[in-house]
């Protein structure tokens, strides 16, 4: 068989563009409508999607109210509430939530995510993030933001926790002999004992070890230390870019750094965001990408450039070229991604700003056969294994594409018809992980 998409859909729990609420047709209060969530998701899964991918923030975001109150990301249901609501309505479809490294305990962590592996059958997936966002640090009793590079050292801490409480029990070790009276065989419980630089955790985690093992693990960073946190740990890996150039650029380090380490490449799943609009042509899928984005307030725009950039962006001149940008304590690769846009299309700080607002990634704007076509692309020459789907407006983004892509990539023969399996990991190709303290038990 050719190499086949994998195809998620990047949720927050809606669109990522500032907008979409605006949109003719759209639904302004999917944020907290349950009943538009379960539609959704529904889709989703009638469209043969791997997983629906929930991002997270743990603050109102950081700028000034004149944008604050433009837009619908600012609020949104807490991922680890809605999933396991989302899995009693669906059965196939991955469920993947944001989970902080910064601001959570791995106790908390590890149990929450077993528990949504168990309730969902074997679906769920832990984005792991360090949080990018300064004005968290103020919700969780601390004055100022962790370090970038230290967040990043307590990040791979972190993981070791929980995955090794993960493995606090055997697959066999509950074995519920109801003539002995006997729920649990002692011999199959590890207690891990972990005393590290971070963090200092008895265990063993009072739930039993997860249906897929562990429930697979997504990373997002591409600052340096992400992408080495991404190689060492990561089973699918949400990344920002923008050309395919730049995908390749990215797919080779990052599968090359998993050789490095010991690591099969194909046990990692490059999957970019592709912000993805379709229409019966060219020009009218442009025609609707550009009456989404003048919906954009400026007020948003040059806040969210100033998001990107780690500084205030108001006080630069809007129609001079974007300035020099020292580095901050902010996401490094949101910073890196602007700076590169305005120097690569030539952007005045307004022009720069107005893209930022909407959304200013890789996108596919297009017909189904165009649309179709791009993405088979950046599958054969190893730009990517499939893309994080992000739809400009819903439902009618969201069905426009299950209802017109799918079919086109099916026809291709680049995409399931049916799931090939009954867990995440089974129709994403990934094995599932041995236990580490009971080395006889096979993945």
């Amino acid at each position: 068989m050719s190499r086949q998409l994998r195809l998620g859909a990047f949720m927050r729990p809606v669109s990522i563009h500032t907008a979409a609420w605006r949109y003719p047709g759209a639904f302004p209060d999917a944020n907290f409508n349950f009943k538009h969530l379960k539609r959704f998701a529904q889709t989703l899964e009638r469209g043969k999607f791997d997983a629906f991918f929930m991002a997270d923030h743990l603050a109102v975001l950081n700028m000034p109210m004149e944008a604050l109150k433009r837009s619908a990301t600012v609020t949104s249901i807490d991922p680890p509430t809605l999933l396991p609501a989302l899995a009693a309505v669906t059965e196939h479809i991955g469920l993947i939530a944001t989970g902080s490294t910064t601001f959570d305990a791995p106790y908390h962590l590890a149990r929450r995510f077993a528990s949504l592996d168990h309730l969902s059958g074997g679906r769920a997936a832990w984005n792991i993030v360090t949080t990018s966002n300064p004005d968290a640090a103020l919700n969780f009793g601390l004055d100022d933001h962790m370090e970038h590079d230290e967040r990043y050292r307590r990040a791979r801490e972190f993981y070791d926790v929980v995955t090794g409480l993960w493995d606090s029990w055997a697959d066999d070790a509950f074995i519920r002999d109801v003539e002995a009276g006997v729920y649990f065989d002692p011999a199959k419980l590890h207690v891990l004992n972990h005393k590290g630089k971070y963090y200092k955790v008895r265990g063993p985690l009072n739930v039993g070890r997860p249906i897929q093992g562990w429930p697979v693990i997504v990373q997002a960073g591409a600052s340096e230390a992400g992408k080495q946190l991404a190689a060492e740990t990561a089973e699918m890996v949400f990344a920002g870019v923008g050309s395919l150039a730049d995908g390749k650029r990215l797919y080779a380090d990052i599968k090359g750094r998993m050789k490095a380490v010991g690591r099969e490449p194909d046990q990692l799943k490059m999957l970019p965001g592709a912000f993805v609009v379709v229409g019966d042509t060219v020009e009218e899928a442009k025609a609707k990408r550009a009456h989404l984005d003048s919906l954009v307030h400026y007020d948003s725009a040059i806040a969210s450039l100033s998001i990107a950039l780690g500084t205030d962006a108001s006080k630069f001149d809007p129609d001079g070229p974007l300035p020099e940008i020292p580095p901050s304590n902010a996401s490094q690769s949101g910073r890196e991604r602007a700076i590169a846009l305005a120097q690569r299309d030539n952007l005045t700080v307004r022009q720069l700003a107005q893209r930022l607002g909407g959304f200013a990634g890789l996108s596919f704007v297009g017909t189904p056969q165009t649309i179709a076509e791009q993405m088979e692309q950046w599958l054969m020459e190893e730009g990517s294994d499939g893309f994080n789907v992000m739809f400009p407006y819903l439902p009618e983004g969201l069905d426009d594409f299950v209802d017109r892509v799918v079919p086109e990539l099916q026809r291709r023969g680049l995409f399931r018809k049916e799931y090939e399996g009954t867990t995440l990991r089974e129709n994403l190709g990934l094995t599932r992980p041995p236990n580490r303290f009971f080395s006889n038990q096979a993945g």
